[in-house]
């Protein structure tokens, strides 16, 4: 493979520059780690489970709750890679083969069954990398465990990484939900401050501010989030900030509860939470302290039921984080769906058996 006018020096300040930082959180123990051993005589009864190093309520229960199954869960935590984890995919006439080898053991793909793609994380660079091969080293790596990834075509998956693709599209989310039934903001998506503006008048400044894609989510609120916001009038001021990247513009709806629905395979999960309680969380209730708002059981009604499933249907996923504010006068609005969206404080404040659905729907 050819990089350049000086292949062999390039290849060499590629590789050397290339390399991994160790200055990660240490991978937490707990009571289901012995599940992780691999057996590796055995073949056909592995899940796969893509997660990152800091990840462990909602893996640990997944796992248990598929080692209670027979399985034998394989977790690749996937920021480990390149510099702890190794893949290798090779392809051709007479040999082909695709093997992890992570944490002292070896995962071969003909021994998996189904895989949880629960995060698929940037791979963390060393400090001392090179700022010219940054991007270079980061591309390789995704492009590495995308095309290995696609060696496990025939497994099962929750969900299939190009679903979740298409999934995160959020103009394609309202859309579908259009077409199914649901009511849903007004939106624009723009980078023209004049087109702000005048949809702030429309709405008469009822309008909040969104990401276009999630930047990244955790149970308990040690990675980093951009919060939905509210836009006041002198944001307005500052629309010429459209220029460096669009933002989502919504309707800002009257909130009596807003809902998060853990969806998987059908069965919905429905926990609510009260963020006029808090003035910091009745925008984004990411934003509320712990004290001052509590999860509670909550249901949907038949038919916002029957539309959900229909969404999940339309958009190809087995499982998805959904977002419904309750209107005071009890209307339900859908705002959208994260494919990786979190579950855990659901199972863990309310008992839900998400972490059980999970694996049935994994190990059917």
């Amino acid at each position: 493979m050819r990089f350049g006018p000086e292949p062999s020096l390039t290849v060499g300040l590629v590789s050397r520059s290339c390399r991994g930082n160790t200055i990660l959180g240490h991978y937490r123990d707990s009571r289901t780690l012995d599940i992780y051993e691999m057996a590796p005589e055995q073949t056909g009864d592995v899940v796969l489970l893509l997660t990152h190093s800091e990840d462990h309520f909602t893996v640990d229960r997944v796992a248990d709750a598929l080692a209670r199954r027979g399985a034998r869960p394989f977790r690749f935590d996937t920021d480990r890679f390149p510099e702890r984890a190794k893949l290798s995919a090779e392809l051709g006439a007479s040999r082909s083969g695709h093997v992890i080898k992570y944490r002292g053991k070896v995962l071969s793909a003909g021994e998996v069954r189904a895989v949880w793609a629960r995060r698929i994380w940037l791979p963390r660079l060393a400090e001392d990398l090179d700022p010219k091969f940054h991007d270079l080293c980061v591309q390789e790596s995704l492009a590495a465990v995308e095309g290995f990834l696609d060696g496990l075509h025939s497994a099962r998956w929750v969900n299939q990484p190009a679903r979740d693709r298409e999934a995160e599209n959020k103009l394609l989310q309202l859309r579908s939900a259009l077409e199914v039934g649901l009511r849903v903001p007004r939106t624009l998506v723009t980078n023209d401050p004049e087109q702000m503006r005048r949809f702030y008048r429309e709405v008469n400044g009822m309008m909040v501010a969104k990401l276009l894609r999630p930047v990244s989510t955790s149970m308990d609120g040690a990675s980093s989030f951009v919060y939905t916001s509210e836009v006041t009038r002198s944001d307005l001021a500052q629309g010429n900030l459209l220029r460096h990247s669009p933002m989502v513009f919504q309707e800002r709806i009257p909130k009596a509860r807003e809902l998060r629905v853990a969806f998987v395979s059908g069965q919905l999960f429905v926990g609510a939470i009260d963020v006029r309680r808090s003035s910091r969380g009745e925008v984004d209730w990411r934003r509320s302290a712990v004290a001052e708002t509590r999860w509670a059981r909550d249901e949907v009604p038949g038919d916002l039921a029957s539309s959900l499933r229909a969404l999940m249907t339309k958009l190809g996923l087995v499982y998805g984080a959904i977002d419904l504010i309750r209107t005071p006068e009890g209307e339900h609005v859908f705002l959208e769906v994260n494919p990786g969206g979190e579950w855990g404080m659901l199972e863990r404040d309310l008992e839900f058996p998400i972490s059980e659905a999970i694996a049935e729907a994994l190990w059917q």
